[in-house]
């Protein structure tokens, strides 16, 4: 029950981010960028189509930073794999659930955006940790791992390496319009309605009733 509450409320944390007047499928590695003086354990942060996207500068012109992808799923071909990963294959990396921490070059990781240096500090209050201990914590993750967009995004991993504790804002910000929703007292009445309805299309059934009934009632305790 917990992991399809978890399931759903990703979903609905990704479609509202979505922004109608821009396309999904837009490319934007054509834009100009103009680039910040970047250092080793650099926190950066590029606005992507839905969200800001966060990684850690390690130098080089390297960026290690946790991306969702598809395509790992759909083939085991690292040449396919390496290229940078575009909007379409990270929307789907997101509704799959399927990520890893990976290194790319600058120029990738900004995908034609502006880039943002370190502007988590003005909103974190925790000390930053020194810059060369920064981007051994982001080295030392790269690779595959779980993920999860309310509990371990991006954002979750920046925040780990820079100050020692992973945080998510933009999540945060999800929450609070989450209980905003939850507490007015009009979503007990949608959701009764919609449950009356499905009731009605489908049938009398556990499967139909008993959401019918639950849904509202956890609403109704929480506003």
């Amino acid at each position: 029950m917990l992991d399809s509450l978890t399931l759903l409320f990703e979903k609905f944390f990704l479609f509202s981010n979505f922004n109608i007047f821009k396309s999904l499928w837009q490319e934007e590695s054509e834009r100009a960028v103009k680039w910040p003086v970047l250092r080793r354990g650099d926190l950066l942060g590029v606005q992507r189509t839905l969200f800001i996207h966060y990684g850690i500068y390690l130098g080089d012109n390297r960026v290690a930073h946790l991306m969702p992808d598809i395509m790992p799923v759909l083939t085991n071909n690292k040449q396919l794999i390496k290229p940078v990963v575009t909007n379409k294959r990270l929307i789907l990396g997101c509704i799959y659930r399927n990520a890893s921490i990976r290194v790319d070059s600058a120029e990738d990781f900004a995908y034609g955006a502006q880039i943002m240096v370190n502007d988590m500090d003005m909103k974190i209050k925790c000390q930053a940790l020194e810059s060369e201990v920064v981007a051994r914590r982001a080295e030392k993750l790269v690779g595959d791992i779980p993920y999860s967009l309310l509990w371990n995004n991006c954002e979750h991993f920046v925040t780990y390496c820079r100050y020692g504790t992973p945080v998510s804002h933009q999540t945060e910000k999800f929450c609070d319009c989450l209980k905003t929703i939850i507490r007015d007292q009009r979503s007990v009445a949608l959701t009764v309605g919609i449950g009356v309805m499905y009731i009605l299309c489908f049938g009398l059934a556990p499967s139909t009733t008993l959401p019918t009934i639950l849904i509202p009632f956890i609403l109704w305790m929480a506003g």
